[in-house]
């Protein structure tokens, strides 16, 4: 029975699994869909959506130190300028009047080298 698990560990300690994490949110906000294996894309919508909530919380925020308070959540899950700028900016915009949802996740075949399950992960 699976009471009480909350995650995918996929084969890492928690340091690396947190950076694979920002790392796969950083590609799906700066190029909009990225491939990768289905259990990692599964795991890492789990952290986009938060993400993108957390932009957009900051985007409509009325209160500038609510705006600043979300855009430090935001930092602190991604760990770059760049991409949090980018979720604020662009990303968050699209989906002001969507509630939740914001990733897609479609099965792209296999890979040749291990026969592991290839996922394309996108923005909707």
């Amino acid at each position: 029975m699976r009471h009480l698990c909350d995650h995918r560990k996929l084969g890492r300690t928690s340091e690396h699994r947190l950076a694979l994490m920002r790392n796969l949110v950083c590609s799906l906000i700066e190029h909009g869909r990225i491939v990768t294996t289905l259990p990692k894309a599964k795991e890492a919508r789990r952290f986009a959506e938060r993400c993108i909530t957390f932009g957009k919380k900051a985007m409509a925020a009325k209160d500038p130190s609510q705006a600043l308070h979300f855009r430090r959540l935001a930092m602190s899950a991604l760990h770059d300028k760049a991409a949090v700028k980018t979720l604020i900016d662009t990303v968050a915009p699209k989906y002001a009047t969507r509630n939740g949802g914001y990733t897609r996740i479609l099965r792209a075949g296999f890979r040749l080298g291990d026969n592991g399950t290839k996922a394309i992960f996108e923005l909707v």
